[in-house]
């Protein structure tokens, strides 16, 4: 087994009671709070919640956030243009405003996604010519960037830009202007908006192409300049688990940049059966939920794979975030793809991943302070909660918490 030393930190501490004198020869609870790791999910349904005034409908999604709420840290949270801002002039800001804060109030970090798409693109863009179109990208960056600046600050920027220039499945302005302008200059000049609009968010690039063609890519961006902070990841596995070895094989040839790596959208079914190998695109994969419904054998499966992916990944200095795409069952493709089932009810993937991030990948430990009230807190990096163990006991101002 791994010894994950990476993911763990030591810290000395010296702590005082409320007037300042040292707590000599305490027993402290030193209880991990929360991870610096960040293990995503897709947080749509805390959007749809907000969304929606019929009250069963946000009873049923309230069931949902408060079980996603009991595993995960991390949520990416939907931006597409097309569906963001469906008429131009008029975004719906209030629903993704309300969905970040309410989830940055308990601790989670979000994500928006994506702010440069050609998929899921604003029609009433095509109105304009390519440098208009462009600017409009940009200044609707530069609206998101700054408006939700401090609820969130990290963003995929653009995504999907391997295969961009050539998408040719219906118009749209953006591979229109990626056409007109090329793939880096596009690039660039989206990611110098965001990060004029915020100069400490994390800004990646996201693509499901892990061919070296992606790596191409990266490498052109960086040679310009572009304010690249982490690379985006997918791993959609509808046509069938990836193994350690492509695992491995993607570790190793995207970490060669030396840049953090996030597996932003990563799915794996618990049906019995796959999208044929034939199907280039997955979107052009259409069933219904009843027609692939999540089996007691593919369940089994599902959480096998998870755990073995999980265990390479967090065992990987460079990554530092995993996202699961779907949190239930009938999402994207209707896919048996959550950790949940279309019911709500939980799988057994569900069980295993919050053993492995609340047990395994997790510390709660007693610390006993010196004659100088100095002692040594270690165990994975993350927020950890300070308590004595002694009845009557008050930590000074400011050391209920501690950073590992």
């Amino acid at each position: 087994m791994a010894d994950l030393a990476h993911r763990k930190s030591t810290k000395t501490v010296r702590f005082t009671d409320t007037n300042g004198n040292p707590l000599a020869g305490r027993r402290l609870k030193a209880e991990q709070i929360s991870h610096k790791f960040l293990f995503g999910c897709g947080g749509f349904d805390f959007v749809s919640y907000y969304r929606t005034e019929n009250e069963y409908e946000r009873s049923f999604y309230k069931e949902r956030m408060d079980k996603w709420l009991n595993v995960f840290n991390y949520a990416t949270l939907p931006f597409y243009l097309g569906r963001f801002e469906a008429e131009e002039g008029k975004p719906e800001t209030e629903s993704r405003m309300l969905a970040a804060k309410y989830l940055t109030e308990r601790g989670v970090v979000c994500k928006g996604h994506p702010l440069v798409w050609h998929t899921v693109c604003a029609d009433w863009l095509m109105n304009y010519d390519n440098e208009t179109i462009l600017s409009k990208l940009k200044g609707r960056i530069e609206r998101e960037v700054t408006g939700f600046k401090g609820t969130i600050d990290m963003w995929d920027v653009i995504n999907e830009v391997v295969i961009m220039p050539v998408f040719d499945k219906y118009d749209n302005a953006v591979t229109r202007v990626c056409k007109e302008y090329g793939q880096v200059p596009l690039v660039k000049a989206v990611f110098d908006a965001a990060h004029k609009s915020n100069p400490e968010a994390e800004l990646l690039l996201n693509d499901f192409n892990t061919s070296p063609k992606y790596e191409e890519l990266i490498e052109r961006c960086l040679d310009a300049g572009v304010p690249l902070t982490a690379i985006g990841i997918q791993s959609h596995q509808h046509q069938g688990y990836w193994d350690r070895e492509k695992i491995l094989d993607v570790l190793d040839r995207f970490g060669r940049f030396g840049l953090p790596i996030h597996f932003t959208e990563n799915t794996l079914t618990s049906g019995d059966y796959l999208v044929p190998p034939e199907i280039e695109d997955l979107n052009d994969f259409v069933v219904t939920a009843e027609q692939w419904p999540s089996t007691p054998a593919g369940e089994a499966r599902q959480a096998e794979q998870i755990e073995e992916m999980y265990r390479i990944l967090f065992d990987n200095p460079l990554v530092q975030a995993i996202t699961t795409w779907d949190f239930t069952d009938g999402a994207w493709l209707n896919a048996p793809s959550g950790f949940l089932r279309l019911d709500n009810s939980e799988k057994p993937s569900y069980h295993l991943l919050r053993d492995l991030i609340f047990n395994e990948w997790h510390t709660d430990t007693v610390i006993t302070t010196n004659e100088d009230g100095i002692a040594e807190i270690k165990g994975f990096k993350g927020t950890y909660k300070i308590s004595p163990e002694d009845d009557g006991v008050t930590l000074g101002q400011g050391q209920e918490t501690v950073e590992l």
